[in-house]
């Protein structure tokens, strides 16, 4: 006998769960990744005020935690470490993931101004996804882009005047700050689109990317370490202040799950879903940043914050909405219905 199909309630019911446990992982772990990320580049540490600049040591250490985790976890549940794909696709993942860590963009711009700029990167998302995945686009996809672009420049061509960064002299719009936020958004809208053809093109376990992508990174950030002569400086400054060294295992730590929650949502839920989630992150990683360091919003700044999320939520709202399935009755009316039939 044949066993029986799950209903449309248990299946509904089961994926908000997923949702819950999605969502509920993202914001967790990137609200704290947000703020120790902040505080470890622009706090000062010990009594001589001494700041951490080198932002690629950190980057070694998440991905050096999230290689040995996911492996522990492929050995864990008996599955290969074999890779799926052919190798040098993870490597194009590795090597656009370190190109577009944005550490060092903390240095010459405030962490508010940094973290709205990421919203921005529905542009390269849209033409990276022209490029790699053939997706066309339609006229209102463009008229948000171009409102979230918009609301970006205005937030970061206007702060407020007292918001100084440590590693500059002068107000935090720095050119070479926007210079490092521009290249971040490039390299990041390519990693996420093609995170997502791997898991289509390919049957991958998402432990299978992490473990292949970190690895690549890991060797790739201590070569860059190494070459800039920054890897002994950066452990003697950690051995120097141990609440430094504390903050860099929490930080791993967090960048580790969030990597997994990461991977599990666009696998599960897909990219629209993921953007909505990264907005909402967003605005709380704000919110939370003005708080805890004090960063002053000037009031075209906030005009410029209403634009983005406004435009966001509104898309997503209305693709959501577009989205829905019809009313049983209103489906049968309209098969039933001569007009219908009529080619």
């Amino acid at each position: 006998m044949a066993e029986p199909l799950p209903t449309t309630n248990g299946v509904k019911e089961n994926k908000i769960w997923k949702g819950i446990f999605a969502v509920s992982g993202i914001m967790i772990t990137l609200v704290i990744y947000g703020v120790l990320q902040e505080k470890i580049m622009r706090v000062p540490y010990g009594v001589n005020n001494e700041y951490f600049k080198y932002s690629l040591f950190l980057v070694f250490c998440n991905r050096i935690t999230t290689s040995a985790v996911s492996a522990g976890s492929l050995l864990a549940s008996k599955k290969a470490l074999d890779p799926v794909a052919p190798v040098y696709k993870y490597c194009l993942i590795s090597v656009s993931n370190i190109l577009n860590h944005n550490m060092s963009a903390l240095k010459y711009v405030s962490f508010p101004v940094q973290t709205l700029a990421k919203c921005a990167k529905m542009i390269p998302v849209m033409i990276w996804g022209t490029f790699i995945m053939q997706k066309t686009y339609r006229g209102f996809d463009y008229l948000v882009a171009f409102l979230v672009t918009l609301g970006c420049s205005i937030f970061i061509l206007f702060p407020a005047g007292t918001d100084i960064s440590p590693y500059s002299k002068g107000r935090e719009n720095t050119v070479w700050g926007v210079s490092l936020m521009v290249g971040y958004l490039g390299f990041d809208g390519f990693t996420s689109t093609f995170q997502d053809k791997l898991f289509k093109g390919y049957d991958m376990e998402i432990h299978n990317q992490i473990f292949y992508t970190t690895l690549c990174s890991c060797v790739l950030s201590l070569t860059g370490l190494i070459l800039q002569g920054h890897l002994l400086p950066a452990i003697d400054f950690v051995y120097r202040h141990n609440d430094c060294f504390l903050d860099i295992a929490l930080l791993s730590t967090v960048a580790t799950a969030s990597q997994f929650f990461i991977s599990y949502t666009i696998r599960t839920f897909g990219a629209l879903t993921f953007a909505a989630i990264m907005t909402t992150r967003q605005l709380v990683s704000i919110m939370l940043s003005c708080v805890w360091f004090g960063h002053l919003l000037s009031w075209e700044q906030l005009i410029g914050a209403v634009i983005v999320f406004g435009s966001l939520y509104t898309n997503n709202f209305l693709k959501k909405a577009s989205l829905k399935p019809l009313p049983p009755q209103q489906t049968q009316n309209r098969a039933s219905s001569p007009v219908k039939g009529i080619p």
